[in-house]
């Protein structure tokens, strides 16, 4: 009898360890899955913490711990979603993938900027619409690039799109042209605009002197209503 018990306890035991995430990480993490969490935590830290970019970040940072959990089960060998959180019935993840697959979420996203971007300051400086034709500029040479190293000009496209600094049109054209890096190139967008207050004064010290970076950056002149409301409709 007090065989059959420890042996009832031994199996309960055993059933509660290879139910513990702990187990699944042993049993079925690869040193991918450990590095793309790494970079998620180094992303929650940036986007919490730092106050970068935290309406961008933290969700892509989320996604990206949640699809790199050992065990969760959420792909299964041929890349498709499995599991309850993607069932076509009732999993939240199904239905909200459903605004990137029906392209929902891109409309949307260039409304908000829309209604939240400032013209005023080209209103009142014209000429600096040519910083954003030299944007333009690294995008095209980004293409020719890719086109050489990839051999292919639809995945040159997508990945010359995230020149454009905009997350909505590069997910938008790399589903469009190369699928397959949707969720790489999204990654790649979204994280380097975010990461800019990082990447930006080492490169402004090493090609600008400290006096050029005391200079305030001050509007020319103010830009009325009816000139905004103008410029929009025309």
């Amino acid at each position: 009898m007090d065989f059959l018990f420890s042996l009832n306890i031994g199996e309960a035991l055993k059933n509660l360890w290879e139910s513990t995430g702990i187990f699944h990480s042993i049993e079925f993490g690869e040193w991918k899955n450990y590095i793309m969490i790494a970079i998620s935590l180094v992303l929650f830290y940036l986007a919490i913490v730092k106050k970068f970019e935290p309406l961008l970040l933290v969700p892509i940072a989320f996604g990206m711990m949640l699809a790199n959990i050992p065990g969760a089960s959420f792909y299964d060998e041929n890349g498709s979603n499995i599991g309850v959180l993607f069932d076509e019935d009732t999993g939240l993840l199904h239905f909200l993938s459903m605004g990137v697959s029906k392209v929902i979420y891109p409309p949307l996203i260039f409304l908000g900027i829309g209604a939240m971007t400032d013209f005023g300051p080209l209103i009142a400086n014209p000429k600096s619409f040519l910083l954003g034709a030299a944007a333009q500029l690294g995008v095209f040479l980004t293409f020719f690039a890719g086109v050489f190293l990839f051999g292919d000009a639809a995945l040159a496209g997508a990945v010359a799109i995230i020149g454009v600094a905009d997350g909505p049109t590069a997910i938008y054209v790399s589903q469009m042209l190369a699928p397959d890096y949707l969720a790489v190139i999204a990654v790649a967008a979204y994280s380097y605009m975010a990461l800019i207050p990082i990447i930006q004064p080492p490169i402004a010290k090493l090609l600008t002197t400290k006096e050029e970076r005391l200079i305030k950056m001050e509007q020319l002149r103010v830009v009325t209503k009816r000139e905004k409301i103008i410029s929009l409709l025309r």
